[in-house]
């Protein structure tokens, strides 16, 4: 950055300062000889560890959510063909088809035909989960019944990948259905969310019938402004009665 396109005053340690607050980045950490310092070093170590922890962890929406949360909003929890963790990681197709037994529990225990079906996933990071749940779902709820959208009771699937969303729209036949869901997560963060959205969903549909909003965190695309485009996107699907590839996003 030159000096005129500088801020009056600031000098190299702020302009430093102002790009390392400006992204989760690691810039201009130093060196130490050929290798990062040692306080950097000890952040990768840490920061890998609570990657790998977000993904190994398993979901437990009681104890990460509280059971406040869990009974206001009628939960219940459904599982994949993948039936442990290491299954899950080595056989991601069994994570896109919900178990006979839950295949049950969600025909007997969801209403058919809702405007709006929201679907909560483990997926890759349980922290994500954990954390961004609480501050998307109840406020997307809130907005979507302020438009009159019928909103199926939302439920919890363990072990879940993306192409869980087609057993939904088979079994419940919604408009538009929205699966919140942790990202695999990196070194910058292991607490970001994933909107998958599809409008009436069903076998044999792939990502192009599907839309994303990703990184979904306190850092990327807040809670609050990911509601916003859910909201927004799910209209636009009701009104193009279409989803994926050939919608894009309003302004």
């Amino acid at each position: 950055m030159s000096g005129a396109m500088r801020p009056e005053g600031e000098g190299p340690a702020d302009l430093v300062r102002r790009v390392q607050a400006a992204t989760p980045a690691r810039l201009f950490v130093g060196r130490s000889g050929g290798a990062y310092r040692t306080s950097t070093q000890l952040e990768l170590r840490r920061d890998h560890a609570a990657a790998v922890d977000a993904v190994w962890r398993e979901l437990d929406p009681h104890r990460d959510w509280g059971d406040d949360f869990f009974e206001r909003w009628n939960f219940f929890e459904a599982t994949t063909l993948a039936t442990t963790k290491q299954e899950y990681l080595r056989r991601p197709d069994l994570g896109r088809r919900l178990s006979d037994v839950s295949k049950t529990q969600v025909r007997e225990l969801c209403p058919t035909e809702a405007d709006l079906q929201l679907v909560v996933g483990d997926g890759l990071s349980v922290a994500a989960v954990a954390r961004q749940t609480p501050l998307v779902l109840p406020r997307l709820v809130e907005i979507a019944r302020d438009r009159n959208w019928r909103v199926g009771r939302p439920f919890v699937v363990r072990h879940c990948r993306v192409g869980v969303l087609n057993n939904v729209g088979d079994l419940l036949r919604p408009r538009v259905v929205v699966l919140l869901i942790g990202e695999r997560p990196g070194l910058a963060t292991d607490e970001s969310l994933s909107a998958y959205l599809a409008y009436e969903p069903q076998t044999g549909h792939t990502d192009a019938q599907r839309n994303l909003i990703s990184n979904i965190h306190a850092r990327g695309v807040t809670p609050e402004q990911a509601v916003e485009r859910i909201v927004g996107l799910a209209a636009h699907m009701m009104r193009r009665r279409t989803s994926g590839v050939t919608v894009k996003e309003e302004n």
